[in-house]
């Protein structure tokens, strides 16, 4: 009877981890909570899931690794492309100021996820609001390479009409 219990427990206990992971079946429609905190087991259920709307504004914190783009910007997007990009500290000032145009759409930052989960990336990982939209992507090609990582925080999203 002890076995039993002591069996019921680990098998509870491992489902409760499972479900706090956001683990699905391979029979599952793919579509992963949302809710969760960590990554879906499949980019492209999340990718179908949040629909990137045609104009929004969003605050993306971009650190870690040697580029160009860091720094905290304010982001328009209008008809799917960056219409505006602000920097508001010293460093995202000047990446506006040397090259606009490397300043990401949440489709984007998601598309540079997709490809470095592609190409075997050691770390490509994503945090997920409960609309769907991506509001951390961490990402790091090499394990042992020095300052080839990238962490992007988005903030302040808002779907504008």
């Amino acid at each position: 009877m002890a076995s039993v219990r002591l069996l019921s427990s680990v098998v509870l206990a491992g489902g409760l981890m499972c479900a706090a992971a956001g683990c699905t079946d391979s029979g599952s429609s793919g579509q992963g909570s949302s809710t969760s905190p960590t990554p879906s087991s499949s980019f492209s259920s999340f990718g179908e899931s949040w629909k990137e709307p045609a104009s929004y504004v969003y605050t993306l914190t971009s650190s870690e690794g040697e580029r160009s783009l860091l720094g905290t910007f304010r982001v328009t997007v209008r008809d799917g492309k960056v219409a505006k990009a602000v920097g508001l500290d010293e460093s995202a000032r000047g990446a506006v100021e040397r090259a606009p145009e490397d300043v990401p759409t949440i489709k984007g930052l998601l598309g540079e996820l997709a490809r470095a989960r592609e190409e075997g990336a050691d770390t490509a990982e994503a945090e997920y609001a409960p609309d769907g939209h991506p509001v951390r992507i961490t990402l790091d090609p090499e394990k042992n390479t020095v300052d080839d990582e990238e962490s992007y925080v988005i903030s302040g999203y808002k779907p504008q009409p």
